[in-house]
């Protein structure tokens, strides 16, 4: 179905391509062997030189090439991407060209077309995963309310009308271990199913921190006429994590231990479960007109007990460079989100102009439920003799030497307690047309009409506030191909994101809004140079952005208490060069810069702190140049199939504070990595990363919540395909 995939059923299965192609409607070859293929789902049927936008397509083999296994790993291969604040390692958070979406909660992102990723379900494993798309700049045109920088798409593995199967053994540093499983079969010669699911017990580098994962992602595809085909898919996922908020920082006794885990063991995990179902139907009127239509249901929640690192004031480490002082929380998240969306797709001539029309429309609702109990020590004065406070309140633990549970667990009092639902009705529509031989434009737009409740249960009695808003989505864009392998191209996008809470009137923010203009080129490597196989994209790029939420200074929102209000403003300005080549010699690059400065464009106060943005501060988390690389190369030994290869992540200096004068150091890590299969089918692999032992910070809210980057680690991999 959905984001990009090419399913093929019968007896084979046709992979999914470097440019996106599908494969045909009713293809028989020799053996007699019918394929039925799914178009490009929500997307429309383009070659990659026709797309007036910059897309990375990480496909499974770049996946496994970098030894990656959740979605943050493969994302750190696209420059355009940057790590966001985690939540303590329980979510994915990231960036697209500088911009980011609610910190307070998960970076959505798209499984097979639809918003999957709202909710609490943990940070995403890619086991069931064939593919991971990075599609730069607004998609609201399509996708409805997105992110502000770019949309991520996870195309998931289904049946491909074959019996094979894969298994894989994984142990590496730190006491980690790791099975993975897929399998495929037929029923008779109309269905096709697939198994696939991992289990995963790890430590890690942060003392006391285990984490235990796992996840059954089954497929059936049924192919109910010559021209129908359903799919259905089951997503299960549980996870046990420490709440690790990270390592404190001082101006005067540098960063905490990054081995020192500064929570408490004895508050248990956090637990997330996610259970979800996907089911869609494809209906082909002809040769050049197709139905596409699916449902998404997906149920989330995370409850757990967490001790966390407190911020200046209440902060000991900031005086003595020894003490963290803490807080308590427990937190109890829920969500549900449903969609249901249907597509009609084709094309058609209006004299001499050839148009390829998208038609479509969706229907989603988001119940999102938090709650929060909360115990905090209170501040102390400038000054202080830590002697002087008492250890059980502030819960010291020491940064060198920790030893866990020594002061009861605290007695923690209401903090939220707030039930939301947003719904929204969505109808669109892109029509790319044909000028000539070489220029194609395309025109499109999307209207929403969506709405929001949210109770506060808090209040006495509880209070429901709602409100309405409609929002028109326009995007343009023209694509010249200057030859057969050359493309230059220009777009013009609108986006929208609801915004979560209220104002100190009860009403809704404004949504986000993100204005997005890019220019580029697309060459295809294989036009110009025999033996080889690629693509290589330029783009320079600019993203507007607005409503972004900051502090009410208001006098009378103040006099209400510490409201936010959608004031805000910032502006991303960058290039990017995305390259990939497979040389016919067995050589394999992957390479992804860019050079994005994000800063906001107005002053206003901080929503979380209230500290004054300056105009020219620069966005969280945004370094200013990131560099991905990973090359291979393939050969044989004694006639044994043999890779060899590495890879390189550089990531410049980031704001690590919004507000505040705290700035992330760069860093750079080298990975290496070695695969031989010594039958066939069985292949035995080794990767190292962090190989020089880089001691880095991947990401951070604040001062006192920085997220350390693993020192050197390795893990042995056997595989085993049939």
């Amino acid at each position: 179905m959905i984001g990009g995939a090419s399913l093929c059923i019968a007896n084979t299965a046709v992979a999914q391509s470097g440019n996106n192609e599908t494969a045909s409607m009713s293809a028989e070859d020799d053996s007699g062997i019918v394929v039925i293929g799914l178009r490009q789902a929500y997307r429309g049927d383009f070659d990659r030189l026709e797309i007036p936008q910059a897309d990375q397509i990480i496909d499974q083999e770049l996946l496994q090439e970098a030894g990656v296994v959740d979605l943050s790993g493969a994302l750190d291969l696209s420059a355009s991407v940057a790590r966001q604040n985690n939540f303590g390692g329980l979510w994915n958070s990231f960036s697209v060209r500088g911009f980011s979406g609610d910190i307070n909660l998960p970076s959505g992102f798209l499984v097979n077309g639809f918003n999957a990723g709202r909710g609490f379900g943990g940070p995403r494993d890619l086991a069931g995963i064939e593919a991971v798309e990075v599609l730069k700049g607004p998609r609201s045109a399509l996708y409805g309310r997105g992110e502000p920088g770019g949309t991520v798409n996870l195309v998931t593995k289904r049946p491909g009308f074959e019996t094979v199967g894969e298994v894989e053994f994984q142990a590496g540093s730190f006491d980690f271990y790791r099975g993975d499983v897929d399998l495929q079969t037929t029923i008779g010669d109309n269905v096709g199913v697939r198994l696939v699911g991992f289990y995963e017990d790890a430590g890690s580098f942060r003392k006391t921190v285990d984490t235990e994962r796992y996840g059954f992602y089954p497929s059936i595809t049924a192919k109910l006429g010559e021209n129908t085909v359903a799919t259905y898919e089951l997503e299960y996922t549980e996870q046990k994590i420490p709440f690790d908020r990270g390592v404190i920082f001082s101006e005067e006794f540098g960063f905490s231990p990054r081995r020192t885990f500064t929570g408490e063991p004895g508050d248990g995990p956090i637990e997330t479960e996610v259970f979800g179902h996907q089911f869609e139907v494809q209906h082909d009127f002809s040769d050049n007109w197709s139905l596409l239509a699916g449902l998404g249901y997906r149920e989330t929640s995370l409850t757990g007990n967490a001790s966390e690192n407190n911020f200046d004031g209440r902060q000991l480490y900031l005086i003595d460079g020894q003490t963290i002082t803490r807080f308590f929380r427990f937190r109890d998240f829920d969500s549900e989100y449903f969609v249901a969306r249907a597509e009609l797709a084709g094309e058609f001539n209006t004299g001499s102009l050839r148009h390829r029309l998208q038609f479509g429309m969706d229907y989603d609702r988001f119940d999102n439920n938090l709650f929060i109990l909360r115990f905090r020590p209170p501040f102390f004065a400038a000054g202080t003799d830590p002697s002087t406070l008492d250890p059980a309140t502030y819960l010291f633990l020491d940064a060198n030497n920790p030893v866990y549970g020594q002061f009861p667990q605290p007695v923690p009092g209401p903090n939220t307690d707030r039930e939301e639902r947003l719904k929204g009705f969505g109808i669109y529509f892109q029509d790319q047309i044909d000028i000539t031989d070489r220029l194609q434009i395309r025109i499109g737009g999307r209207f929403d009409d969506f709405e929001q409740d949210l109770t506060n249960l808090r209040a006495t009695p509880a209070t429901t506030t709602t409100s309405k808003d409609k929002r028109f989505s326009p995007q343009v864009g023209a694509v010249y191909r200057a030859d057969d392998g050359l493309s230059i191209y220009a777009s013009y996008g609108e986006g929208f994101r609801q915004q979560t809470g209220s104002d100190f009137q009860g009403n809704q923010f404004d949504p986000n809004i993100t204005k997005s203009a890019e220019f580029g080129l697309k060459a295809d490597l294989g036009a110009y140079f025999n033996g080889v196989q690629g693509n290589v994209t330029l783009t320079a790029f600019q993203v507007d952005q607005s409503n972004i939420l900051v502090n009410d200074d208001r006098p009378e929102a103040v006099d209400a208490g510490f409201f936010s209000f959608p004031a805000g403003k910032a502006r991303s300005r960058g290039i990017e060069f995305d390259a990939n080549a497979s040389f016919d010699s067995g050589l394999s690059i992957w390479l992804s810069y860019a050079y994005t400065d994000a800063e906001f464009t107005n002053s206003n106060p901080d929503a979380d702190f209230g500290a004054i943005i300056e105009e020219g501060d620069q966005l969280i988390n945004s370094p200013e140049h990131q560099i991905s690389l990973l090359v291979s190369q393939s050969f044989t030994v004694a006639q044994a199939p043999v890779q060899l290869g590495g890879g390189l992540l550089h990531v410049g200096e980031r704001n690590g504070w919004t507000g505040f004068d705290f700035t992330l150091p760069d860093y750079t890590t080298v990975r290496l990595f070695g695969e031989v299969e010594l039958v066939e089918g069985f292949s035995l692999r080794l990767d190292v990363d962090n190989v020089f032992n880089e001691t880095f910070y991947t990401n951070s809210f604040a001062d006192v919540w920085v997220q350390p980057g693993a020192p050197t680690t390795a893990r042995v991999s056997a595989r085993f395909k049939f």
